[in-house]
């Protein structure tokens, strides 16, 4: 009878799906949302006689970076690892999204609105949205933590890295929206003020997604009779770390997902200026050139996902996707190349990239973690990673500003660059995680499950 009960939920295929698709459509609102500002960076710049809001590279890049300010200063990240792998998968998720509304509902108000005065050099307006970004950012990653908690929690011995794959190929889904429609939303239905708060309607039913999920996941303890277990199992204990920090293979993973999203994020933020000035695209269109990426990986990243499953090969797939990630950013550094037909054959190749590594990324880390910890390692190489999506676009709004001509023409090469040292970096620890799987038997070679 007991061993009846503890198949009814976990052991079935339909509870398994159905519970990943419920946390994929928060996550994938929340994607939308995260990135609902990168292509309006040309209204944001531009002046106020011509509908823009004035803000400079400078501020639009700090903007960008404020994602992760509260995250990565105040450690709010990493405490949510902990507090996931304490009090559980409900309260942390409930938190998290309510935070990311929060944070929302801040950026709104902040560019729907004028204010006089600077704070350390930075328009009122800039530093509002910047708080609410920050505030979403810490709702968002610890959001993202807890749901790729639910899916080891769910698809554990079965086909995990490819229902990871499905839940980011639907965030991916998410991304490309916002890249696709936020622009031509703002130009034709009032600003950027409609823009984002579509988004924040959509983040709002994300949230009342999540709280379905917590009656399957409260119902799947009681009928597992895992929540007692849980509690007293997998309750996070400080000396607990030591198994992190003395574990070699999830520092390689950690620094591989730092640099390779270094390669990635910002790079997007910026991607659909680099289109209309390097390459000429229209702007009402240049949004959709970058949005290929993520409309790519929908497809790409389940189909890796499914092939790491069955081959193996998941170190492998990360060096090949740095790899890739390295070359497309040296095609977009070469000056003389501004062919659109490129541009799009490199976003295509960075598309490819993009759904290699974090197809075989995200499921590598339960193989070298254990599950009481597995919150709080996703915490720490989410706090990593938040490093970059903090200074990178910092970094390059900078070095656009210093390469911007007395026309307002940036010359993105120096910037191209520097993403492309990240894929080199990238390349590097690919390779030392591909040699440490070997000498310590992680498994991230192996399949998954059984072919």
């Amino acid at each position: 009878m007991t061993e009846q009960l503890n198949q009814t939920l976990r052991y079935s295929r339909t509870a398994r799906w159905t519970a990943l698709l419920i946390v994929s459509i928060t996550m994938m609102f929340a994607y939308f949302f995260t990135d609902i500002m990168a292509p309006l960076e040309s209204i944001l710049t531009a002046s106020v006689e011509n509908g823009g809001h004035a803000w400079t590279s400078d501020e639009y890049g700090f903007f960008s970076g404020s994602y992760g300010f509260f995250n990565v200063f105040l450690l709010l990240l990493f405490f949510g690892g902990i507090i996931l792998d304490k009090f559980g998968i409900r309260i942390t998720g409930i938190l998290s999204t309510s935070l990311m509304f929060v944070g929302a509902i801040i950026k709104w108000y902040a560019v729907s609105h004028t204010f006089e005065g600077e704070i350390m050099g930075y328009q009122m307006q800039v530093v509002l949205a910047c708080l609410g970004f920050a505030t979403y950012g810490v709702g968002c990653e610890i959001a993202g933590i807890t749901v790729t908690k639910v899916i080891a929690k769910w698809f554990k011995g079965y086909e995990m890295a490819f229902a990871m794959g499905v839940q980011v190929a639907l965030a991916r889904l998410g991304t490309a929206g916002a890249l696709s429609l936020s622009l031509p939303i703002a130009m034709q239905y009032g600003g950027i003020s409609t823009s984002i708060a579509l988004g924040a309607s959509l983040l709002c039913a994300g949230v009342l997604s999540f709280f379905v999920y917590c009656v399957m996941d409260k119902k799947l303890d009681k009928t597992l009779n895992e929540n007692a277990q849980n509690e007293t199992d997998e309750s996070f204990k400080f000396s607990h770390l030591s198994l992190l920090f003395n574990n070699r293979g999830f520092w390689y993973i950690t620094l591989l997902c730092l640099m390779f999203y270094a390669g990635v994020f910002p790079f997007l933020k910026f991607a659909t200026k680099l289109m209309v000035m390097k390459y000429g695209v229209d702007a009402d269109l240049a949004g959709w050139i970058p949005s290929m990426l993520p409309y790519g990986t929908i497809v790409l990243t389940p189909l890796f996902g499914y092939l790491y499953d069955r081959v193996g090969r998941g170190a492998t797939l990360m060096l090949i996707g740095s790899l890739l990630l390295t070359i497309v950013h040296i095609v977009f550094a070469i000056p003389n190349i501004n062919s659109v037909a490129i541009a799009v054959c490199m976003m295509v190749i960075l598309g490819i990239a993009f759904g290699l590594v974090p197809s075989a990324m995200w499921p590598s880390v339960p193989k070298i973690i254990p599950m009481h910890l597995l919150g709080t390692a996703y915490a720490i190489i989410f706090y990593i990673q938040n490093i970059g999506l903090s200074m990178v676009p910092i970094l390059i709004g900078k070095i656009n500003q210093a390469n911007t001509n007395e026309n307002g023409i940036i010359d993105y090469t120096q910037s191209m660059f520097t993403f492309a040292s990240f894929g080199v970096i990238a390349i590097v620890i690919s390779i030392f995680l591909l040699r440490e799987d070997r000498k310590k038997n992680y498994g991230l070679e192996k399949p998954n499950i059984a072919a």
